[in-house]
């Protein structure tokens, strides 16, 4: 599936948008993408809005989304999100439900956003696969597709067909597409700009920034993140840092990948790597000095592992990315 598969390539997407659907649900999948377009400084993704008729749809915010064309059945094989919320029934007209079967015979993925679901569960696109929806619609969807395996869940994936169960798990499964595409450095960083834990009213607990995105709900995790945080140059080894929060090496392991879906190496060296990259984007620092104060034994060990996590090397992002200071601008 090319939308869950490691590549440089830019990904075009489909939104196929439905009357009085939510603003956040458009953002929720488009947001995310921009998010990764920008920290990346590269067109990873490219988007593009559809309405059943071409014309701009009404949303439940009274604010009419422009559309830039009409859905319909064609060869097209780029990925179809199908976006709906309010009043799904209206939409689901036999005409949509055809063209919609009709795409399916091409889209290489087609995902349910929300009441989006029901469009693809009305279609015939869901029967034998797994699904979620809203929390408040899950017990009548069950009863009303019992072809369709549902599951009270965020997000599932199966096979060619995506569903979601809201607009922030619409956001967690854009997040996890970035992780696909492009590895859990850029996702980490992509969801610092949409959710932080509440910060502590103590001032000795402040708001962790590299940790913003994260919904740690384990003390222990929390801890363990912090101190990761806190020792980038100088980087612990994971049963220093289990003793530090009070257990095992395999227990914190496991609290890991129940709370973020990743172990504690992953977690740590893209703390390590994400600061890197700011101070080659941000400073003149060599790179050198960046592998020192980021916890790498050498350049080449550096610049190794950044290209393995970013698709390019440190050089190749700073002439890309890095904004030149011209004589005027420097005298000013």
């Amino acid at each position: 599936m090319a939308l869950l598969q490691r590549s440089k390539q830019r990904l075009d997407i489909d939104l196929l948008v439905l009357p009085d659907t939510n603003l956040i649900l458009i953002a929720s999948v488009i947001e995310p993408l921009r998010g990764a377009n920008r920290i990346a400084g590269s067109e990873l993704y490219r988007w593009r809005l559809l309405t059943p008729d071409g014309a701009p749809v009404p949303t439940t915010s009274n604010i009419a989304v422009p559309a830039q064309g009409s859905f319909r059945a064609s060869t097209e094989d780029a990925p179809l999100f199908v976006l709906a919320s309010y009043d799904w029934r209206r939409s689901a007209t036999p005409a949509l439900k055809m063209q919609l079967s009709r795409a399916a015979r091409y889209r290489t993925v087609i995902a349910g956003v929300e009441s989006g679901t029901w469009l693809l569960a009305e279609a015939s696109l869901l029967d034998g696969l797994s699904a979620t929806v809203h929390w408040e619609d899950y017990e009548d969807f069950a009863l009303a597709y019992p072809e369709v395996r549902a599951v009270k869940d965020r997000f599932v994936i199966d096979g060619k067909r995506l569903t979601t169960s809201g607009s922030l798990p619409t956001v967690d499964l854009m997040l996890e597409v970035i992780r696909q595409r492009q590895g859990y450095s850029l996702a980490l960083e992509v969801s610092r700009l949409f959710r932080y834990e509440q910060p502590s009213f103590h001032i000795d607990e402040p708001l962790s920034a590299a940790s913003a995105g994260l919904r740690l709900h384990d003390p222990r995790v929390t801890q363990a993140v912090h101190l990761m945080e806190e020792h980038i140059e100088q980087p612990l080894v994971l049963a220093r840092l289990a003793r530090r929060v009070g257990v095992s090496a395999r227990h914190l392991q496991d609290l890991f990948q129940q709370s973020i879906g990743a172990p504690p190496h992953v977690h740590y060296l893209a703390l390590r790597l994400n600061t890197a990259r700011r101070k080659v984007i941000e400073t003149t620092a060599s790179f050198a000095d960046i592998a020192a104060a980021t916890g790498f034994n050498s350049a080449s060990a550096f610049a190794r592992s950044y290209r393995a996590s970013f698709s390019e090397s440190p050089s190749e992002t700073r002439r890309r990315l890095r904004r030149r200071i011209t004589p005027s601008q420097a005298s000013l």
